[in-house]
This record gives structure tokens, C-alpha cells and sequence, in this order.
């Protein structure tokens, strides 16, 4: 049997852009033929997807795509397993194209997004062929598109937080300005409207708890809870936080100083509530060095 070298596992891995073991055992099957181990990937691409469909991919990328006119916008969350895939600037395209293909499309779910075409293929093949080539779980996990009331405003932060904001009057100044705002205090809901009753309720049973630990009065625990929760709807409400800024003035206070109003917004950060699993990377690699 031929010796598989790391050069030559090296010059299959730049021919097909494939991972670095994938190449390895290719060669080993074809007693080191490297244009035989070149087909064979090429082969094998199409069910790369589905070996690695099972990973869990909790880094990734935001991407947003808004129309010249600010009154389309769509904001993306695509997911990978590691961030130096979220890197890849084949990966960074794909979000971006997909994004955009979001934007012109408007599909109504996931599901749907997998038919719209990006570049002549559709956005599920492109995907799996990139899974193919990068050897990783990828996956677009959840958007929002639509149509704004005002403008579309957006701030993405190193790619992992991203805002996509619906702002009537104003400007672009005061645009940037209340999205970063959102990405730096991540508020829950515009106004107490959006808090669910079920999240109050569970702050107050708190708020009693805590207080009778404390050994406050019986009749003073109704009080303590309802000052609680005032406090924590403030804290998590857009409209009623401190400008990040200018602590000096909430958002609504901004806001009116501006004569503009927020329609709403959208907060992703990436990897929001996956649970993610923690891997041995050295033993990763020694495994790999294995021949």
C-alpha cells in the first residue's frame, strides 16, 4: 500500500476544498490514486449533508439584507458548528446571498427558504454543497422579513448580534444609534405590551420570596413585589431603558426629542437558545494526526 503523506493529503484538500480526514481516508481507499481520491469526494459531497446533519451548530453568522428604499428588510440567523467555519468567507457569501434571496422572495418559513434560488441552484443544494465542502453542519435557522411602518434601520456586531430595526422619522444618525442601543442592552419587548403575563407573574413570585427571606412584614410583601417588578419591566422594555449613550434619557425621551417613533424591532444573537456541546479539541486533533 502506497504511503499516504501529508503533503499528498495537503494537495487533495486544496484540489476539493474537503476536510482534512475525508481527504485522508480517500486516499487510503484508493492506495493513494489522487485523482481516483479526488472523484471519490467528489462522490461523496452530496452525503456529507446528511453525516453531518446531526451536529449541533451553535456559531454562525447574522446577516440582514434592507431594499435602497429602507422599506424592505430581512434579518438572517445561519448556523455552523464552529466559529472559524462562521469565518469562512465562502460561508460569509452564502448567509449574505441568502439574506438577499430573503429580501426578494419573501418565503414564508424555513422550509420554504430551501426552494429559492441563490445563483441558479437552490438555497438547500447550495447549502449542502458548501456542508460538503467545509465538512461542517450548516444551516440557515431562522429569519424575519417584511415590510417597514417608518424605515428600516440594522447594526450587526462582529456578525453575532444582529438588529433590525423599524424606525418613523428621524434619521439614519438616530437609526444606528437605537440599533446599537438594542444590540449593547438586548430589551425584551418595545414597551410592557410585549412582556408576557407569565414572565411578571414569575418576577413577582421572586420579588415575595426574596422579601420574606429577608424578613420583611407580611404586609408589606405586595408593595416590595409590585416596586420589583416595575423595576424589571423598565430594565427590559425598550422604551423605557437608558440610552446607552446618554443615561440621562430613555429611548422615548430620544425619541420624542426627534419627533420618531419605533414601529418594532428584531434582536438576533447567534445560538440563542441552543444548547451548545462542549468538545475535546486536543483529542480532536490527535485523533486526526492519526494515519
Amino acid at each position: 500500500m502506497a504511503e499516504i503523506t501529508a503533503s499528498l493529503v495537503k494537495e487533495l484538500r486544496e484540489m476539493t476544498d474537503a476536510p482534512m480526514m475525508d481527504c485522508k481516508k480517500a486516499l487510503s481507499e484508493v492506495d493513494g490514486d489522487l485523482q481516483k481520491a479526488e472523484e471519490l469526494l467528489r462522490v461523496k459531497f452530496g452525503n456529507k449533508a446528511s453525516k453531518v446533519s446531526s451536529r449541533v451548530a451553535a456559531e454562525g453568522l447574522i446577516s440582514i439584507a434592507i431594499s435602497n428604499d429602507g422599506k424592505q428588510g430581512a434579518i438572517l440567523e445561519t448556523n455552523s458548528e464552529t466559529d472559524f467555519c462562521a469565518k469562512n468567507d465562502e460561508f460569509v457569501s452564502f448567509t449574505q446571498k441568502v439574506a438577499n434571496a430573503i429580501l426578494e422572495s419573501n418565503p414564508s418559513d424555513i422550509d420554504a427558504l430551501k426552494n429559492v434560488s441563490i445563483d441558479g441552484t437552490s438555497v438547500e443544494e447550495t447549502r449542502s454543497n458548501l456542508v460538503g465542502k467545509i465538512g461542517e453542519n450548516i444551516s440557515p435557522r431562522r429569519f424575519i422579513s417584511g415590510t417597514a411602518g417608518g424605515k428600516f434601520h440594522s447594526y450587526l456586531h462582529g456578525g453575532k448580534i444582529g438588529v433590525l430595526l423599524d424606525l418613523d422619522g428621524g434619521d439614519d444618525e438616530l437609526g444606528k444609534d437605537i440599533a446599537m442601543h438594542i444590540a449593547a442592552s438586548k430589551p425584551k419587548a418595545l414597551d410592557e405590551s410585549g412582556i408576557s403575563q407569565d414572565l411578571i407573574d414569575a418576577e413577582k413570585r421572586v420579588a415575595i420570596e426574596k422579601a420574606k427571606e429577608a424578613g420583611k412584614p407580611e404586609e408589606m410583601l405586595d408593595k416590595i413585589a409590585t416596586g420589583t417588578v416595575n423595576k424589571f419591566l423598565k430594565e427590559v422594555t425598550l422604551l423605557n431603558q437608558a440610552f446607552v449613550k446618554d443615561d440621562k434619557q430613555t429611548i422615548q425621551n430620544l425619541l420624542d426629542s426627534k419627533g420618531a417613533k419605533i414601529h418594532n424591532f428584531t434582536l438576533f444573537v447567534v445560538g440563542e437558545g441552543i444548547e451548545k456541546v462542549e468538545s475535546d479539541f486536543a483529542a480532536e486533533v490527535a485523533e486526526a494526526s492519526k494515519v
